[in-house]
């Protein structure tokens, strides 16, 4: 399948992407290698136009916030967010803050606020018991949003792991054509995931013409840090609703599976849908919504499917492809994937 333009998910029209990275050496073997990523589902007001959604939790051992009322009633009304496991709450308040300052009404006049995060632990790099994301960090990442995105140790891959090398924020994206017409969906990960010798780049990279040297061995890091995680944010532009995307949501797992990893024990893998199609007014003095939604046995279904495995696979193989050699606390140190530079 042909990729987008930046092969990345902000080719999904509106989409935008945001980090803050804080990266300090502190004293007593200390550091902070950690950081917020957030993504914005389109460019208007997420809260006034809300976009359906679907998550879907492969291996639970993850301390999200949002997805219940996901579950429950289909639609993302707030940035998605990203960090490290005990700063859930911090970056809850600040999107929460944010949100406020943009809709006045939220909590007054209307309706309460669901806002969504997703964690994964950094704490082999990241003194993360300091709790040094702060309110303010989330605030920023949603405003440094832009379709032109960083990848690797960024934002909230800062400190994050993936097969025993550097990983963290990864993204891909892919074109469906039929006839003349042409959807795209694009992936962003947040990985944090396996051990090296599950590990499948190599094979990868092979199949898409890149110039492969060298092999994978075990790293310190596979005996030492914990199990893992990984969030996976499936974008699309395709009219689909809440009960579709759950179904795309799925195929992002069989993305991940092709990488290699089996999805260990302690490992929180945890899939966000959505797509921005169309969107679903906050308020309206309609009794019903008229939505042109795609037909579940049309053929294009199948190539949206595809689109969700492919870009996921990608997504993972990119988050190491770009990370950089990361040093962290009690000076560990996480390699790049075998310090090489891959090129087509």
């Amino acid at each position: 399948m042909l990729r987008g333009q930046r092969n990345t998910i902000t080719d999904v029209l509106g989409v935008k992407v945001g980090h803050v990275t804080l990266e300090q050496v502190l004293p007593n073997g200390d550091s902070v290698c950690t950081g917020v990523t957030a993504i914005l589902p389109h460019s208007g007001n997420v809260f006034e136009q809300k976009v359906p959604a679907a998550s879907f939790v492969l291996n639970g051992f993850g301390k999200t916030a949002g997805l219940i009322q996901i579950e429950e009633l289909g639609v993302i009304e707030s940035p998605i967010m990203l960090t490290n496991t005990f700063s859930v709450g911090a970056v809850l308040e600040g999107t929460l803050a944010y949100m406020l300052d943009e809709n006045h009404s939220i909590g007054d006049s209307t309706s309460s606020l669901n806002v969504v995060v997703g964690e994964c632990n950094d704490s082999y790099l990241n003194s993360m018991r300091l709790m040094k994301v702060r309110p303010n960090h989330a605030i920023e990442a949603i405003q440094n949003a832009d379709s032109t995105i960083e990848q690797g140790a960024v934002g909230a891959g800062k400190g994050m792991i993936c097969f025993g090398m550097k990983g963290g924020i990864g993204s891909s994206s892919r074109l469906v054509q039929k006839d003349d017409v042409c959807f795209t969906v694009g992936v962003l990960t947040l990985t944090n995931f396996g051990k090296a010798g599950e590990c499948r780049i190599d094979e990868w990279l092979n199949q898409n013409d890149f110039e492969v040297t060298g092999s994978i061995l075990q790293s310190e890091a596979d005996n030492l840090k914990p199990d893992g995680s990984v969030i996976i944010i499936v974008a699309t532009d395709a009219p689909v609703n809440e009960r579709q995307l759950k179904r795309l949501a799925k195929r992002a797992s069989i993305g991940l599976g092709r990488t290699g990893t089996h999805i260990h024990n302690g490992s929180g893998d945890i899939i966000i849908a959505f797509s921005n199609g169309f969107t679903i007014p906050h308020e309206s003095t309609d009794m019903t919504n008229a939505y042109e939604l795609l037909r579940d046995d049309h053929p294009i279904m199948n190539d949206l499917f595809q689109a969700v495995i492919e870009a996921t696979e990608e997504a993972v193989y990119q988050s190491m492809i770009h990370a950089e050699t990361t040093l962290g606390r009690m000076d560990r140190v996480v390699n790049s994937w075998m310090n090489h530079k891959h090129t087509r």
